[in-house]
């Protein structure tokens, strides 16, 4: 305010008084003048609307400081209206409200009211000075901006553009406790490293309670299973996501035992769900025994998890080659940010105490035993119980207490960081029969640590958790059980409980560490009482303003209303003995206990005349507001109530809460503004956009400087430490990262940023939810006769008051508007659509030696009613208030019309009205039958609308206004259809009725019914001031103009839309897939149409059965409908069944809701050469800038260059601006190239890639050779969308930086991806394969990829019946009784003469001009199935057995002897050709069934395919163009027609100019010349002349050619989900496969491409065995074996999987055979035989055949590192070397679990194809064929006795030789040495003696 008047003045003086510590005035006062320059040095007023509508009028400097201070700091902006007497915080509050913003989102409608004293509530100074900063930063700012050149690229606008405010957004249906459907689908691929010896593992997978084992696989420490599970549920979210998903591999296990755990790994389901994609792919679980911790990894185990709730579609991912897969480290199974190695970690849960617990047991036991043995005890036995991670602890029991005190640690021990995100904590209370919830708390993980370099781990408390739960009465059987255990919003306080947790991480190499992970309970020291915070005084008042809308069905008992906060307050089962809480600080608590109890209600307070709560208001009879409500009359006198309390003050953690809150809604607001205005095409969103990047990010800072102050209590835990700090940072950073996003948002970049600032919001609400409690929330209940009907919870920080108004709760001293809900599962379905109650109330909750200003925010004008007791006492609260202000307004509500309604009929359609409430009045519209987009056009007046309260305050928040719409059925009550929400625009009598605020603009309110949303309602609303005048000031209504709609006024003409004349053209085609109606067939069908009231009839079907297509193709009408095209009215599609008699039965209808994309723009003179193809220009144009001067003008030359097969991005040429020279390519001579090249057959690398022989390609090499571009395709685009976040990270981490720098990073990844893009194409010259032709596989259906084929022939699904309550069976599936095929065109009428003018213009057919005939027509449908993925298992083993079904019209065929064994990924590779008649059979449908021996074959799932919009589409669907043109081989071409026919036939219908084939191999088409090659080759190696290719050339960039040009589809595969009518919405798999028409009037295709599945190519004959064991190498002394024998092993490889085939029963009982597909591995063990004991297992090696070390020349080269380090060492693959010997080591796992090498075996490893085998046999062992000779063995077969010396010698000689010789040698120098000292003296002696 004092700035608006700095700004228009230019100088100001402020004047005002200090205040002390208590809020009290003081004598000094302070007076300060404040000048103002602006830059450009004019001074100008303003207003909000004259800015957004002319932005260029102003001066810049001017406007833009108007705009960017108005942020939440700097909006004391005031209109003059507002005397300066009041408080500044409530004045800025209200000119936000002028500017059109809600500070608060509009779901909570705040109501601004000034107080009645003149006190200011903050040092104004202290504001102004802030701003003033902030404006000398912006000035700063702007002098750097780069850009400033141009005013548009730096505006931002701060005030909401579009009305939105007007629109409270509130779902009334809660839907968190609601079970939903959610499938978990788990794939175990293999194992490995598993630590053990000789193991047969199984793997166990549990999800929550459900287990399924694998298969077992014999002695292998690297099993692979590829084995599928599917778990389904019908749960909540909540329990769904808690539920433990554990993989555990087990050792040995049998039907007898169970055998030993290996090593598990456990994660919950919500951390699956928050992946992308909802899923883990191909990832490694790292095994670990929770028995000890000490071990390292037990082994790594390669799953696929993926969960999918009801809507959700997985992608299977693509996955690059093996390679990257065997790179365990790389794709560990754990969300990203999870270190690989984690640690084992300690968790301590401390559980305190507790308070205020419910009794659980009913009064009447206790009665009965008080009588029997005179016990009077507390009615409840808790304990606690911690559920974390799939492990349960609990405390001990507390016999018979209300208050227990536990102490105790429950120590849970997991790895760190867990992969579980909540810990649950739950009070229960034990009894002998079924122990109960009281109530449960969850604990995330995520808010109480944070895993950043400067985070904290897991940290919580001492604090106190709230628990809320069912209402507080004791029931044997409480229906809102649910409710306790968590499960939806409690609608009651239960009790709180005073925890901590810690986290310790374990150091495991500790040897005295307990290394079992048992829960484990200890005693705990207990906490200091004030740890939590000192106790204070809180005090709570509400004043309850309006109660209407209370639903009739409870009946016309007294109402009362009961506000509680945690136990205070509640009268009827708050405790049965009263809280007795002592002050903590003095030994005063004696005297206090009177004053606490709360129930007392004997009006004698202590000396102050202190006050007692007074909780509930009085029971009044409810007033009649029409058929469905009441209200009560809360007219001038207002109830109020007051309840104190006492809480530890932990108030700081609310505010900080708070003004990040605010934040958020500020920033939520302006995105929903940004929306609507990108949806409403306003102009500017990007100004706007910067707007709230500007406001976040002076609210970040403003919140580091608020928060910087929190003062260093005692009580705060190390939590509100931790989390300050990381708030602060995160805050600081985001308000950067604003500031540099907001200099990047362009018109262009718009979408991106939009979608960055949208994280933001979720991280500011993820940062502001408090995890640690303090104040319980408020709940407001409603009773009838003393029973409880219907609650409101309010969160206590939203009404907590502050002195700093951003800390202030976002209700606090504000009326809001609250709807009662029904309590837990009451409130599901559409019992709890129905508003209970709609109350505006006011509320504050602030500590008592604050509540000086607790009225402050109320509606001015009342006298406070008090008890007899506070008469005289200014501070004693009000039990009412008495209203003596009041206003006159009359509402006018004027209803244009709804679109898109709920169908509430059986017919599918409903007969709705709207009725409208504004505070007690009601009025409804008029009903219109049989439609669901009703055009009321009615204006609804109410009169005499009376408002308490300052007039002032109406206009800037009026109260809501509640639209509910109504279906009218002739008998009972009407059907609920939804619900919504406005503000009306207010006009006092003082101000003129004139633009730009009157009359108002319609506007669409989203209609809600419970959570979905139903409809839109197109309408204004104002609210008029009756001023002293009575009425006639008002704007005049005119009376009724069509007398005919009876008294009904309709909505005036300033307000109605401006209409113009428009004509809508249809074109009917067919009718398809009619269901029966009432049993009957349809037979003689009509379709509908109307708009606006005006429409048009098709022509009668005259036989439905024999020709669902109407005769008379187009029809036309006019009418006039809105200029502006979002308020065009929906279009009506009805059919209709004429029956005899003239009666007509309504069969089914459909609703376009938006016309826009069927309106025709006549195009402009001068764009109408280009404007179809200005989208291809920009290439085209830059080359033929050089071109044109050699060429006509116009043409453009388009080069066909060699693909490269790796970049095949999409098929559009690329057109570099440099290349205008005309290319050739000639196939002929690259093919002679490569034949030189075999024939030279080079040496080296070259040999290893075999290149495949033209004979040996089949259609399968295509289609591999298809899914490996596919994948490098996505690969690319990954690579380059991560590349471009990243740059992105960088701009925005550099912009802070300034600007310069960043130009140069941009350029450098360009560079880079230049380098890129040049070395790509090298990699395939390197293998020099030859380049098999490729076809397209789409991961998706081909409708996907165009558009549903709706070229010009559109389907509208028609719809009957009414939709279900419940939301799981209402699929819109079901109600679709039909097909309607057609289209519309609406166009403005006169259309430009040139379009009728054009040449073959066919008047019949209007804008359809050129469509195909609709006579019936004979097509050969030729439908190829290539394979299925992932089924869903359909038998217990958990396979299934599919087989293909296909469905077309009559045709009926079930290829059910060809079921595919136990497979989930069966290939089927089948064609099937049927012949069709289109229109009759037109819908395709491919089944997958699962074979059964005994019983019906069960539906797998199903995929449906419309073959007309195929057949007919311009992108010509019916059979796809190849690459590549070829007459032989396995790429022939399919079509009857060749491509130059194709062409010629598309040129004709296009009304294209050409082709023109010229020489040279060029052809022109239209303006555009394609060149390639001319030669073809034929089988016998002829050439000969064709255009064909260069056809082809033309074909495949079709969608250049300008006007009819359209990409054409191309030869392809496409993937189809399968879906299963039983299971909605949920994917069973895909399909693999496409669809080949020829209609039967062309010459006859050739015959089926053969797509049989590839018989693997035999490689060896013989007995299928799959261990073969050498003979023993008896008394091996030396440790060596020899053997000389021969295995082997038969077995069908297939080449492109690199898989072996194995067929094979599973079991004895199995019926048939199944098939598995298993990597080629070859393992070798070695033994030592025993007689009589089990053999000891002494190593193996396990080889992949496909990839495998080259085997050490040498026994002496051949070491460890050949295992351990396969990454350096060159591999080899036996199928292309054929032949391999050498030396490989065996290796076991020691005690330690290190891998230590045991042994090295030498031997040769030779593969032969089957035909080899076969001409060169051996035998196996040493037998014949082609013997080996007897192994030279030592003889050692001796007896000990006989030859003891030769085992000694073996025994120990071999062995320890030259130890022998080493302990020889030191003996012999021993006695040396001694024999010198020995003789030493007595050589000593001779020699002294001289002897």
């Amino acid at each position: 305010m004092v700035l608006q008047k700095v700004v228009e003045e230019g100088q100001v003086e402020v004047t005002d008084t200090l205040i002390d510590d208590n809020n009290s005035a003081i004598q000094t006062s302070i007076s300060i003048e404040i000048r103002y320059q602006a830059l450009d040095g004019t001074v100008g007023t303003w207003n909000d609307k004259e800015f957004l509508e002319t932005p260029s009028v102003h001066s810049e400097g001017d406007g833009r400081y108007a705009l960017e201070t108005d942020s939440l700091l700097s909006g004391h902006r005031q209109g003059s209206d507002i005397s300066p007497g009041k408080s500044n915080q409530q004045s800025a509050e209200r000119s936000f409200r002028r500017a059109g913003k809600g500070v608060f989102s509009a779901m909570k409608l705040g109501k601004t009211r000034p107080s009645k004293d003149d006190h200011r509530k903050q040092d104004e100074p202290a504001v102004l000075e802030a701003e003033d900063l902030d404006r000398k930063a912006m000035r700063q700012a702007c002098g750097l901006e780069p850009d400033t050149i141009s005013l548009a690229s730096v505006t931002a606008v701060t005030t909401n553009v579009s009305n939105k405010r007007s629109k409270p957004d509130i779902k009334m249906e809660p839907s968190a406790g609601r079970p939903m459907d959610y499938q978990v689908s788990i794939t175990i691929i293999e194992a490995r490293q598993l630590v053990g010896l000789n193991m047969d593992p199984v793997v166990c997978v549990e999800v929550g309670e459900e287990k399924k084992y694998t298969s077992m696989k014999e002695s292998t420490n690297c099993p692979y299973y590829n084995e599928y599970f599917v778990f389904d549920f019908h749960v909540p979210p909540d329990v769904m996501f808690d539920k433990i998903i554990k993989l555990s591999v087990i050792h040995s296990k049998n039907l007898l035992r169970s055998g030993t755990l290996v090593g598990s790994f456990k994660m919950d389901v919500g951390t699956v769900y928050t992946q992308p994609e909802h899923q883990f792919y191909h990832k490694w679980a790292i095994l670990s025994d929770p028995e000890d911790l000490t071990a390292g990894l037990k082994g790594y185990l390669k799953c696929d998890i993926a969960v999918v709730g009801k809507g959700d579609n997985i992608k299977t991912p693509h996955k690059a080659n093996e390679t990257e897969e065997d790179d365990i480290e790389g794709n560990l199974l754990l969300p990203d940010g999870v270190p690989p190695e984690r640690q084992w970690a300690r968790f301590y849960i401390k559980i305190y105490r507790a308070e205020g617990l419910p009794r659980m047991n009913t009064s009447i036991m206790a009665n009965v035993k008080k009588a029997l043995i005179g016990e009077n005890k507390d009615l409840v036995d808790p304990y606690v119980q911690v559920v974390f991670a799939g492990q349960k602890g609990k405390t001990s029991v507390q016999k018979s207490s209300y208050e227990p005190l536990w102490n105790e640690q429950i120590v849970f021990t997991e790895m760190f960081p867990p992969l579980c995100k909540r810990i649950k904590i739950q009070i229960r209370d034990s009894d002998k029969v079924n122990d109960v919830a009281i109530g449960t708390h969850f604990i995330d993980l995520r808010k109480i640590s944070n895993e950043g370099d400067k985070g904290f781990l897991p940290t919580f408390g001492p604090a106190w958790v709230n628990m809320y739960g069912s209402t507080r009465n004791y029931t044997l059987m409480d229906e809102h059980q649910e409710l306790n255990e968590g499960l939806g919003e409690g609608v009651s306080f239960r009790a709180r409980l005073l925890m901590s947790l810690a986290v310790e991480i374990l150091d495991t190499t500790n040897p005295e560490i307990n290394s079992s992970t048992e829960v484990q309970v200890e005693q705990a020291p207990s906490v200091a009482d004030n740890c939590t915070g000192k106790m204070e005084e809180f005090f709570l008042f509400g004043a309850f303003l309006e109660a209407t809308m209370i639903d009739r069905k409870i009946g016309d008992k007294p109402i009362n209303f009961e506000v509680t906060i945690g136990n205070y307050g509640n009268q009827i089962d708050g405790m049965t003995k009263p809280m007795l809480r002592r002050k903590k600080e003095g030994g005063d608590g004696e005297e206090e206990e009177s004053e606490l109890l709360q129930n007392s209600s004997e009006d004698e307070g202590d000396e102050d005349g202190e006050l007692v709560s007074v909780s509930s208001s009085q029971p009044v009879k409810p007033l009649v507001t029409d058929r469905n409500y009441f209200h009560l009359p809360y007219f001038e006198k207002k109830p109020c109530i007051y309840i104190k309390s006492w809480w530890q003050d932990q108030r700081r953690r609310l505010y900080n809460a708070n003004i990040m809150d605010k934040i958020a809604d500020k920033l939520e607001e302006g995105l929903n503004d940004v929306q609507e205005m990108i949806k409403t095409e306003k102009p500017h969103p990007e100004r706007r956009l910067r707007g709230v990047l500007e406001e976040l990010s002076s609210g970040c800072l403003r919140f580091v400087t608020l928060a910087d102050k929190d003062q260093h209590h005692s009580s705060r835990t190390r939590l509100d430490r931790e989390r300050l700090k990381s708030c602060m940072r995160e805050l600081e950073n985001m308000g950067q990262q604003a500031t540099t996003l907001r200099s990047q948002v362009k018109k262009n970049t718009m979408k991106d940023k939009l979608k960055l600032v949208q994280n933001f919001l979720q991280k500011l609400r993820f940062l502001a939810d408090e995890p640690q409690h303090t104040i319980p929330d408020i709940f407001i209940w409603m009773m009838s006769n003393n029973k409880r009907i219907a609650y409101a919870r309010v969160p206590s920080k939203d009404i907590l008051y502050s002195i700093v108004d951003e800390e202030m709760g976002k209700d606090c001293a504000k009326v809001k508007t609250l709807f009662l809900k029904l309590p837990g599962k009451r409130g599901f379905g559409p019992a709890g659509w129905t508003v209970q109650a709609k109350m505006e109330m006011y509320l504050w909750l602030g500590l008592n030696k604050q509540r000086k200003d607790f009225l402050s925010g109320l509606p001015c004008g009342f006298e406070e009613k008090k008890t007899t007791r506070g008469q005289n006492l200014p501070s004693f609260p009000p039990i009412s208030l008495l209203y003596t202000k009041k206003q006159v307004f009359q509402l006018r509500a004027h209803m244009y019309q709804a679109r898109s309604l709920f169908a509430a009929d059986s017919s599918g359609l409903s007969d709705p009205f709207a009725r409208v409430f504004f505070i007690s009045q009601s009025q409804c519209t008029e009903v219109l039958n049989e439609t669901l987009c009703p055009t009321w056009d009615q204006l609804l007046v109410f009169d005499n609308v009376e408002l308490y309260g300052e007039a002032h305050e109406m206009r800037d928040d009026p109260p809501i206004i509640v639209i509910e719409i109504y279906d009218q059925d002739t008998v009972g009550k009407a059907d609920f259809m939804g619900r919504t929400f406005a503000k009306p625009v207010v006009k006092m009598s003082d101000e003129h009725y004139c633009p730009p605020r009157f009359p108002p603009q319609l506007e669409y309110y989203q209609i809600y019914r419970g959570n979905s949303t139903a409809g839109d309602l197109l309408a204004a609303f104002e609210l008029l001031q009756i001023g002293p005048g009575g009425k006639s000031d008002l704007p005049p209504i005119d009376g009724p103009t069509d007398m005919d709609r009876g008294p009904i006024l309709p909505v005036p003409l300033g307000i109605r839309p401006v209409l113009s004349k428009y004509r809508v053209e249809i074109l009917f085609w067919g009718l398809r897939d009619l269901k029966r109606v009432n049993l009957a067939q349809v037979d003689r069908p009509r379709v509908d149409i109307e708009c606006a009231g005006k429409g048009v009839q098709s022509s009668l079907i005259q036989n439905y059965k024999k020709n669902p297509n109407f005769s008379t193709l187009v029809k036309w009408f006019e009418v006039d409908l809105p200029e502006n095209e979002l308020l065009h009215p929906p279009l009506n599609i009805r059919v209709v069944d004429c029956r005899a008699f003239g009666r007509y039965t309504l069969v089914g209808s459909h609703a376009v809701s938006s016309l826009r994309k069927f309106i025709y723009r006549p195009p402009d003179k001068k764009a109408q050469h280009w404007n179809m193809t200005a989208k291809h220009l920009n290439g085209y144009l830059a080359m033929t800038n050089g071109a044109h001067r050699s060429r006509p003008t116009g043409e453009i030359v388009v080069n066909m260059e060699p693909e490269v097969p790796i970049k095949k991005m999409e098929t559009m040429v690329k057109l570099e601006a440099n290349s205008d020279a005309v290319v050739k390519v000639d196939v002929s001579e690259e093919e002679k190239e490569k034949k030189k090249k075999k024939k030279k057959g080079g040496g080296g690398e070259e040999v290893e890639e075999e290149e495949p022989d033209e004979s040996m390609l089949d259609w399968w090499s295509k289609y591999f050779a298809s899914i490996e571009t596919m994948k490098e395709q996505l690969r690319q685009q990954e690579a380059a969308s991560a590349e471009a976040e990243e740059k992105e990270d960088m701009e925005i981490a550099e912009g802070s930086k300034g600007q310069g720098k960043n130009k140069e990073k941009s350029k450098a990844p360009k560079e880079d991806k230049k380098k890129k893009q040049q070395s790509a194409p090298e990699l395939p010259e390197k293998k020099n394969k030859q380049k098999i032709d490729e076809l397209k596989v789409f991961n998706k259906e081909l409708e996907t990829e165009f558009d549903n084929f709706e070229d010009w022939l559109h389907t509208f699904n028609l719809l009957r019946g009414k939709i279900g309550d419940n939301d799981d069976n209402a699929t819109e599936e079901e109600r679709i009784v039909g097909r309607f095929k057609g289209s519309m065109c609406v166009y403005k009428v006169p259309l430009p003469d040139d379009i009728t003018k054009e040449a073959g213009y066919d008047p019949n057919f209007g804008m359809f001009q050129g469509i195909p005939s609709n006579d019936p027509i004979n097509v050969l449908v030729r439908v190829y199935i290539v394979r299925a993925t992932d089924l869903h298992p359909a038998d217990i083993n958990g396979k299934a057995d599919p087989y293909i079904a296909i469905k077309l019209g009559k045709t009926d065929i079930k290829d059910k002897e060809n079921y595919i064994s136990k497979q989930l990924n069966p290939v089927f590779g089948k064609s099937f050709d049927i012949e069709a008649t289109f229109p009759m059979e037109s819908m395709l449908t491919v089944a997958v069934y699962d074979w059964d021996l005994v019983g019906t074959d069960d539906l797998i799932g199903e995929t449906k395919i419309d073959l007309e919009n195929r057949f007919y589409s311009k992108h010509r669907a019916t059979c796809g163009v190849s690459q590549t043109y070829s007459i032989h081989g396995y790429n022939t071409w399919r079509d009857p027609m060749k491509p130059s026919q194709i062409l010629s036939k598309l040129c004709k219908e296009g009304k294209v100019d050409g082709p023109h084939f010229g020489p040279g191999g060029r052809v022109k088409v239209a303006n555009r010349v394609f060149t390639g090659p001319t030669e073809i080759e034929d089988e016998n190696g002829q050439k000969k002349q064709t255009d064909e290719h260069l056809a082809l050339t033309v074909l495949r960039h079709w969608e250049d050619i300008p006007r009819a040009g359209c990409k054409l589809v191309p030869e392809h595969v496409e993937t189809r989900p399968l879906l299963n009518p039983d299971k909605p919405g949920i994917e069973q798999g895909r399909l693999e496969m496409w669809v080949d028409m020829f209609p039967m009037d062309m010459p006859a295709p050739g015959p089926a491409i053969d797509i049989s599945p590839r018989k693997p190519k035999k490689w060896l004959k013989g007995q299928q065995e799959d261990k073969q064991d050498t003979d023993v190498h008896y008394h091996s002394l030396t440790g060596e074996g020899n053997f000389n024998w021969r295995y082997i092993f038969p077995f069908d490889y297939l080449m492109a999987e690199e898989r072996i085939v194995i067929s094979k029963k599973e079991s004895m009982f199995s019926w048939d055979e199944t098939e598995y597909k298993i990597p080629a591995r070859l393992t070798l063990q070695v033994w030592d035989a025993d007689h009589f004991s089990a053999d000891d297992f002494l190593g193996a090696i396990e080889l992949d055949l496909n990839r495998f070390p080259r085997g050490a020349k040498t026994s002496k080269q051949c070491s460890l590192e050949m295992v351990t380090n396969e990454a350096e060492l060159p591999m080899v693959s036996i199928f292309k070397q054929k032949r391999v010997k050498g030396w490989w080591p065996f290796v076991a796992r020691d005690e330690n679990d290190e891998l230590e090498i045991t042994g090295k075996v030498e031997a040769e490893l030779h593969l032969l194809t089957a035909e080899e085998a076969e001409k060169s046999p051996a035998g196996l062992a040493r037998n014949e064929p082609d013997p080996l000779e007897k192994p030279n063995r030592p003889d050692t077969s001796f007896i000990w006795f006989l030859n003891p010396l030769k085992s000694i010698k073996y025994l120990i000689c071999t062995r320890y030789k030259w130890l022998i010789i080493k302990i020889v040698l030191a003996l012999l120098l021993l006695i040396m040495i001694a024999l010198f000292l020995y003789s030493m003296p007595g050589y000593m002696v001779k020699k002294l003696l001289g002897a």
